[in-house]
């Protein structure tokens, strides 16, 4: 019998008992997608089914849409969004989610590598 080890991720090394944070995830080289929540690794979903895409998709147009002139943005998926505890130091945030759909109006915490704190909607 094949044991089935979809859902074991093999984790990077770490000093034993800390938490993982954003500047370890930023190194991550997973095949999978991987979120980091409270310090933890978690495997994402199988990726969506085209289904979901399409909804996706045309939920981000006409919110887009909706949003012409006005300052907020939608990002959809794949975007990361970094929680920091503290909003000074992105890399020590312990959790790095990726929404389906992301609208930030303050756009100030837009930055290359996604959003950094709770997006608006």
């Amino acid at each position: 019998m094949k044991e089935d080890n979809q859902n074991i991720i093999k984790e990077p090394s770490a000093e034993y008992g800390n938490p993982y944070t954003y500047a370890d995830y930023a190194k991550f080289e997973f095949d999978e997608m991987v979120e980091l929540i409270k310090g933890k690794i978690f495997k994402m979903s199988p990726p969506p089914k085209s289904y979901h895409q399409e909804i996706l998709m045309n939920l981000s147009r006409l919110v887009a849409n909706f949003l012409v002139g006005r300052s907020c943005k939608v990002y959809p998926a794949p975007f990361d969004v970094i929680l920091p505890f503290n909003l000074k130091d992105k890399n020590k945030a312990q959790s790095a989610v990726q929404p389906d759909i992301s609208v930030v109006c303050n756009l100030s915490k837009i930055e290359d590598a996604g959003c950094v704190g709770a997006p608006d909607w």
